[in-house]
């Protein structure tokens, strides 16, 4: 499966990626902010955290201070930090202070053993090569920390100070995974420990702060940062699903307030982001996807591996779309099998749900196949009109029984063509059953499953929220999925055969028709 990798791009050129952009310009803007990461346990806090490091912060300028990952663990869960050098010396020179200092407790560095003391020299040696800049502001304000550093030493924090110094002034972001781990460890009070960041660092010193917090709560300091997003983690039909939400970016315009999130390869990535970052679309002519041995491509890569190669040959797909999910959003899923199909000289012969429009599907196909293709292999009955000049819509309105009936098998040889070919059938079952109520639909439905099975078409089925015939007909369905809508991202999942939720979006390198699946982890 794919990452969702989006195109906007920071301030110090950096990719954006799968990071809202309302956080994107929160700590892009001029001066320093501070934000507070607050959720529950497995919600994804420490990867956002590293994330932001990676796609917002710049190497020499971007600190990590952990209390509770050791370096092995972090490369361990996040092996794709060995990638960034540069990145990777600022993280292991942070650890190596830390460790250094709670191995030898409130010892001198003289104190220590040898082995300790070199990683104390390393870490200096690594840190002391960021040059320091000219210009205001050189200094790092330490006020607030001097009044703390008067109950006992912080060297950790100390050395923070002196590294983010180095930068100025220029910008620099600290992330601190966790609040309580800094505060716990040296007896303060989170208030006051905040407070001292965001008036040494953040108002004084122009330093982007993120501080992540273990709970769900922010138990009242969110008053003194500018900024606080909570990460939630809940269970939909025994599946994980994450999301994100920005509960306050000051002086930043909030477009969207929830995003779905996964955290798949062990990267942050908010869905949507990358959708809207770049709007890529293509009009290039379809390739075709070969297809397997007894199966159809879907025309989606992830769909086929999500499905062993792909649809199976004479089977009936039923696929529940929720009542938030738009005809576009499930399009995106139905386009590209539509497509390879057309493409490979087979056709399609679709009752359209309400709503949808052979006008519009004809639009979107005829971009990318040639538009006599489309005219003479698609067929679409349309039971609400009387007459109608194009070749490729039936008017089945005026047609009575046996009329309506001939005029069906004359589509299916059109779409068969003169080959005999397979081909889609694609059934939205609301429409059926408006006009013809659910028990003469149960039947043409048996009947029509059956005529699909045994000749070997691709049976593609619509189901929309509140229809009666629906318990009968995913008893005679191969496969059934539902495409729900997670925070204005269309997602799928099985229901038969079981599978975790992906969320359905355009592919950021070839744009759409073309479709990829991000898996919800």
């Amino acid at each position: 499966m794919h990452d969702v990798t989006g195109t906007m791009t920071t301030n110090n050129g950096h990719a954006a990626g799968g990071i809202p952009p309302e956080v994107v310009s929160f700590l892009s803007g001029k001066g320093g902010r501070s934000l507070i990461v607050k959720g529950g346990a497995g919600t994804g806090k420490t990867t956002f955290g590293l994330e932001l490091l990676e796609r917002v912060g710049q190497p020499n300028r971007s600190f990590y201070l952990s209390t509770r990952v050791g370096d092995e663990a972090l490369y361990a869960q996040f092996p794709w930090l060995k990638t960034t050098e540069m990145r990777s010396r600022v993280l292991d020179a942070a650890k190596l202070f830390l460790d250094a200092i709670q191995a030898g407790g409130k010892s001198k560095e003289a104190d220590l053993p040898e082995t300790e003391q070199r990683k104390i020299r390393a870490g200096r040696e690594v840190l002391g090569s960021f040059g320091q800049e000219r210009g205001p502001p050189t200094k790092v304000d330490r006020t607030h920390l001097a009044a703390l550093l008067k109950r006992g030493p912080m060297p950790e924090v100390d050395n923070v100070y002196h590294r983010i110094e180095r930068c100025l002034p220029e910008k620099a972001l600290l992330v601190i995974d966790s609040l309580e781990g800094v505060t716990h460890k040296y007896g303060l009070e989170m208030e006051e420990f905040v407070m001292a960041l965001q008036k040494d660092l953040v108002e004084g010193s122009n330093t982007d702060v993120v501080m992540i917090l273990e709970k769900p709560e922010a138990g009242g300091i969110e008053y003194l940062v500018d900024g606080l997003i909570s990460i939630q983690r809940e269970e939909l039909d025994e599946r994980r699903v994450r999301h994100l939400r920005l509960e306050k970016l000051r002086a930043t315009i909030i477009g969207r307030a929830r995003y779905a999130v996964t955290l798949d390869g062990g990267r942050f990535e908010a869905l949507g982001v990358q959708a809207h970052a770049n709007g890529k679309a293509s009009s290039a002519p379809w390739k075709p996807i070969t297809d397997p041995e007894r199966l159809y491509s879907t025309g989606i890569p992830d769909f086929d591996e999500l499905l062993g190669g792909g649809f199976r040959r004479g089977s009936f797909n039923a696929f529940e779309v929720d009542v938030n999910v738009g005809i576009d959003d499930y399009y995106t899923l139905f386009t590209p099998t539509f497509l390879n199909f057309l493409a490979q000289g087979r056709g399609i012969l679709g009752v359209l749900a309400a709503g949808e429009s052979p006008e519009k599907l004809r639009e979107t196909l005829v971009r990318h196949i040639p538009s006599n293709v489309f005219d003479t292999r698609v067929r679409l009955p349309d039971y609400t009109v009387n007459d109608t000049e194009d070749p490729y819509i039936l008017p089945m309105g005026r047609f009575g029984r046996e009329e309506a009936m001939r005029a069906m098998v004359t589509a299916e040889k059109a779409v068969m063509g003169p080959d005999r070919k397979p081909f889609v059938e694609y059934q939205a079952f609301d429409t059926f059953e408006s006009l013809m109520g659910d028990q003469v639909a149960i039947r043409m439905y048996f009947q029509g499953v059956s005529r699909t099975k045994h000749v070997g078409n691709l049976g593609i089925g619509l189901l929309k929220p509140g229809l009666l015939v629906s318990s009968e007909i995913l008893n005679m369905m191969d496969t059934y999925f539902r495409i729900i809508n997670l925070d204005n991202t269309p997602c799928i999942y099985g229901i038969r055969p079981r599978t975790t939720i992906y969320a359905i979006s355009p592919d950021p390198e070839k744009g759409a028709p073309h479709a990829i699946l991000t898996p919800m982890v």
